[in-house]
C-alpha cells in the first residue's frame, strides 16, 4: 500500500514534534527557573555524582535547556537550537549511562531529537517565517 500521499502532512508533524519538545523542555526545567532552593538542589545533586563545577554545570544546563525548549517552540534559531540540545544531551547521556542503558535513553532522545532540529530545521511553520515574509 503506497502511503507517499501522506507526505502532505510533514510541516504539521514538525510543528508538532517542535512544540511537544520545546514545551516538554521548558516544563523540565521551570521549577529550577523559578525556584532558587529547586536549582541549589539540582548542583547538590550534579556534585554528589561528581561533576565538577556543579553549580556552574547546573546553571548552564538548566538555561541552556530553557532556551533550547522555547527556540523550539517559536521556530527561531532552530538549527543552532538543535545543535546545542544534541550536545547538551549527549553529555547528560553521558552521565547517566553509569546507570546504565535504560537510564541514558531519554537523553539520548532528546539528542537525537536535536540532531533532527539541526538537520531539518524548524519546518514550514515558524515564528521566522512569519516575521521576514519569505
Amino acid at each position: 500500500m503506497n502511503l507517499s500521499w501522506l507526505g502532505g502532512i510533514d510541516p504539521w508533524v514538525r510543528l508538532l514534534t517542535r512544540l511537544v519538545v520545546g514545551v516538554f523542555l521548558v516544563w523540565s526545567v521551570w521549577d529550577e527557573v523559578t525556584r532558587a532552593a529547586a536549582m541549589q538542589d539540582l548542583a547538590h545533586a550534579l556534585a554528589d555524582d561528581g561533576t565538577p563545577w556543579a553549580g556552574m554545570a547546573a546553571r548552564i544546563s538548566v538555561y541552556t535547556q530553557m532556551a533550547c525548549g522555547l527556540a523550539f517552540i517559536a521556530g527561531l534559531l532552530t538549527r543552532w537550537a538543535g545543535l546545542t540540545c544534541a550536545i547538551l544531551f549527549s553529555v547528560t547521556a553521558a552521565y547517566a549511562v553509569r546507570g546504565g542503558v535504560e537510564a541514558a535513553m531519554p537523553a539520548v532522545f532528546l539528542a537525537l531529537i536535536g540532531l533532527d532540529m539541526l538537520a531539518r530545521g524548524p519546518g514550514r511553520y515558524n515564528l521566522r517565517a512569519l516575521l521576514v515574509r519569505r
